[in-house]
């Protein structure tokens, strides 16, 4: 089986590393003006438009983010309630205008890499309030569902998942896909790694929505690529599916099996981009059977890696802390932070918020642990630490002034030597490629990217500021060895008070 040859993700992994992975031509220019279009459009596609409720549910950020609302069974999705989670995970919250060449940017709910969006979403689903059974594609630009196929084709997701038993409880399942070349035309390679970083970020905003409207979930990553792929009519050299977010409860199957015709054709740019690297990679990680994906399966299930239960308690919130919805709308990229001190406790809380587990096919493991440099912490002294997701405590590592450190790691750039703490997300790829073989560098980056994508909004809901950044591979490991000499980075994020506006 291709996906215990690991040797590919290995080479992947090396080849997109900071500053010299030989997938990487350093001579390469991205010019803002060759910005692609970063929407999808379907020709002579029916077109449903959605309504949109923006009020409130009162959760708090906090809790939602947490996952600790307490999820009802009976629970079944309507279009008002998925028109919501939709939004809230991908659509338009804002619009900027620039100087040329750049122009008018039109922002989205969860934060990407160059601000690109490429990744999209789709939904499969039975009969639900005010929605046809049917396959649908999600067009933030216009707030709309293309029609795709109509019939309830759930059957198709179940079969490519070798009909995990718990598939049968959802209603509704998102499909998160991700457009190659428009990340690639300005990261190359390392897009593979930005698709799992960009998507993650988005389902830490489903969950969060999920959550506050007490919606039963759960993640797949293991699933028949080919099979979704071709439910969803996709170009697999162009565009991919890489996770499978189910809602809600269950919902009976129409009788017998649906055909997969044509569907309509989209209107795409295209861009002339090598996507050898990543198609590769794709294709290396990629399950081809349902008897490879029950394998999988069972490889995730025997906890070859260390575990945590995760059951850390919330004592109570640091400071000011927002409705889930407001601090969707809220969040941005931090383009500067202030060199002032956040609190021990609002650090506290990011991290504990941010950690608990996942309702996935991978949630037997803890894939990523956290590593941090805390420049401005007040009750932290200055240094480099290990956080202990089980206990929710921090160990020393190294104590001392390192700004000038956290800086250099995030690319030597301003935003992690300024803010208040830099947060690296490692895993030990040995031995998850070991367990879950090229599926696995999939899942590391997808675990790292939903944590860090939890820590944004926690952040902005405690009103303070947050970006996601790069970093030099590497070096990274190497700072925090020997402590973390197996493990690589897989997101890095930081964490500060925002620079007021002169």
């Amino acid at each position: 089986m291709k996906n215990y040859e690991t040797e590919a993700a290995w080479e992947y992994h090396g080849g997109t590393k900071h500053p010299n992975g030989i997938l990487l031509n350093r001579l390469h220019t991205y010019h803002p003006a060759n910005r692609p279009y970063p929407y999808k459009k379907y020709r002579n596609a029916r077109q449903i438009m959605l309504s949109l409720d923006r009020h409130p549910t009162g959760i708090s950020a906090l809790d939602a983010i947490s996952d600790s609302v307490r999820q009802y069974k009976g629970i079944i999705p309507d279009v008002n309630l998925l028109s919501r989670i939709l939004y809230f995970s991908g659509g338009i919250t804002k619009t900027i205008k620039f100087s040329p060449p750049l122009g008018e940017v039109e922002f989205r709910a969860a934060s990407c890499t160059g601000a690109l969006y490429h990744i999209e979403m789709y939904i499969v689903c039975s009969d639900v309030p005010g929605l046809e059974a049917g396959v649908y594609h999600f067009d933030p630009k216009n707030m709309s569902l293309s029609v795709l196929r109509k019939g309830d084709y759930r059957r198709v997701i179940a079969d490519a998942t070798a009909d995990d038993s718990s598939m049968s409880r959802y209603a509704v399942t998102l499909v998160f896909t991700d457009v190659f070349s428009r990340n690639a035309v300005k990261y190359q390679a390392r897009e593979y790694r930005h698709a799992f970083w960009d998507c993650g970020t988005m389902l830490a905003n489903s969950l969060a929505m999920a959550s506050a409207h007490r919606v039963p979930y759960k993640i797949t990553m293991g699933f028949v690529d080919y099979q979704v792929n071709q439910l969803l009519g996709l170009d697999e050299k162009k565009e991919a599916s890489l996770a499978l977010l189910s809602l809600g409860n269950p919902v009976q199957y129409s009788a017998g099996p649906l055909p997969l015709d044509k569907i309509a054709e989209s209107e795409a740019l295209e861009y002339d981009f090598d996507l050898t690297a990543i198609n590769d990679m794709h294709e290396s990680s990629s399950l081809t059977s349902r008897q490879e994906v029950s394998a999988w399966r069972n490889q995730a299930d025997q906890k070859v890696l260390h575990t945590d239960k995760k059951e850390n308690s919330l004592a109570s919130h640091a400071g000011a802390d927002e409705g889930i919805e407001q601090t969707i709308i809220s969040r941005g990229s931090t383009r500067k932070f202030s060199h002032d001190s956040i609190s021990q406790e609002q650090l506290s809380t990011i991290l504990a918020t941010s950690t608990k587990g996942i309702v996935s096919d991978f949630e037997n493991v803890t894939i990523n642990d956290v590593y941090l440099i805390a420049n401005a912490v007040d009750g932290v002294e200055k240094g480099a630490y290990f956080y202990n997701k089980k206990e929710s405590l921090l160990k020393v590592l190294q104590k001392g002034e390192m700004r000038h450190v956290a800086g250099h790691l995030g690319l030597d750039q301003s935003l992690p030597f300024d803010a208040s703490v830099a947060i690296f997300f490692m895993a030990d790829l040995q031995k998850v490629l070991q367990q879950f073989g090229n599926r696995g560098y999939r899942v590391a980056q997808m675990d790292a990217s939903i944590m860090a994508g939890r820590m944004y909004l926690a952040s902005y809901a405690l009103r303070i500021g947050a970006t996601g950044l790069t970093f030099y591979d590497d070096e990274v490991t190497d700072f925090f060895s020997p402590h973390a000499s197996n493990k690589s980075a897989m997101f890095m994020l930081a964490i500060g008070k925002k620079a007021r506006k002169t």
